[in-house]
């Protein structure tokens, strides 16, 4: 496998070489494998003003894909946006092309990321000056003060897919059109330090593999970069939450309803013979010491000991256990000289 990635490296170097692009596409990486289909998902409320959106993609890790969610970031200086990198098909491979900053959107493949990234530049919003004016029509502002908005519907008159890579079998057929191909020759900021850690953390995120997550990332997408936990983060359109772990205390016992254990409304209360397994049903009467000090005997419904309304209390041969139940008859001596009334 090492030898494969190396060989890899090194078809990479050559590729790059022998592209007309390739200093501005920066390379990185190729490989065989179709990238996976871009997962759904919805944007999170933007943190503050003059944050970019970034939206999420698949990475290429040691031995396959993994997710990187999309997230809100500052840019390196105002003015600069934001093009998505993308994958490419290249010569037999798949080679991703980076993304970068710049004054204007070069092309990424033509790939649909939503919220702004249509395919072709950017519709979420544009800089006016050194404040950055946001396209509420795109982007989810929510309760968040901004004040440099506007509202712009986005026509997309191209199919909308989720189709992740550019060219071969299944891929989108864009081509650079006339204003990306006079970006490419612009001034490009690579990726700020802040998003190659939040790279970095999703390469580490076992959840984030497309083998576990079959293209449903549970982190689809973040408020803040490089964290994957607590308010802001936002799950994949079809992720099951069901699989979640259970937590500490394990999981439920087989056959017993959740709502009816939690004694929530409605429930029948579960008895002592229930709750104890299939072993105590078939199991001998055992004798149980009647008063409070005693415990309760299997079979007894908690309702009734516990004398609530519309039960039938329980009167002290019950209580007592099945050999109480039938009371051998008492013996009378008749006296000897009735009297009479």
């Amino acid at each position: 496998m090492r030898a494969i990635h190396l060989l890899v490296s090194v078809v990479t170097i050559v590729a790059a070489q022998t592209l007309p692009s390739a200093p501005q596409a920066q390379v990185l990486v190729n490989i065989t494998v179709t990238p996976p289909p871009l997962p759904v998902y919805a944007q999170p409320v933007i943190p503050g003003p003059d944050y970019m959106w970034v939206p999420g993609y698949w990475a290429w890790g040691p031995d396959e894909y993994y997710w990187v969610p999309g997230t809100w970031v500052l840019a390196p200086a105002p003015g600069l946006l934001w093009t998505p990198g993308y994958w490419g098909w290249r010569d037999g491979f798949y080679v991703w092309n980076a993304g970068y900053w710049g004054p204007r959107i070069g092309f990424y493949g033509g790939i649909n990321y939503g919220y702004g990234y249509t395919g072709v530049g950017y519709h979420g919003g544009y800089w006016n000056g050194g404040v950055f004016m946001y396209n509420t029509a795109v982007v989810n502002v929510g309760t968040v003060r901004i004040t440099n908005v506007y509202s712009k519907t986005v026509i997309n008159t191209t199919t909308v897919t989720n189709v992740s890579f550019n060219g071969g079998k299944g891929g989108i057929t864009a081509q650079p059109n006339a204003q990306e191909l006079a970006a490419a020759n612009d001034k490009h900021t690579p990726a700020t330090g802040l998003q190659t850690q939040h790279e970095h953390s999703a390469s580490g995120n076992h959840a984030l593999l497309a083998s576990v997550n079959h293209g449903h990332p549970m982190v689809a997408a973040t408020a803040k970069a490089a964290l994957f936990t607590g308010a802001g983060v936002v799950a994949a359109k079809g992720f099951n939450a069901a699989a979640k772990s259970t937590g500490a205390a394990g999981p439920k016992p087989p056959g017993i309803n959740a709502a009816k254990v939690a004694g929530q409304p409605g429930s029948k209360p579960l008895n002592a013979a229930r709750m104890a397994g299939p072993a105590a049903l078939n199991s001998p009467p055992r004798q149980y010491k009647t008063g409070p000090a005693g415990p309760r005997p299997p079979g007894v419904n908690a309702a009734k000991v516990a004398g609530q309304p519309g039960s039938k209390p329980l009167n002290a041969a019950r209580m007592a256990g099945p050999a109480a139940l039938k009371p051998p008859p008492r013996q009378y001596k008749k006296p000897d000289h009735p009297q009479k009334p």
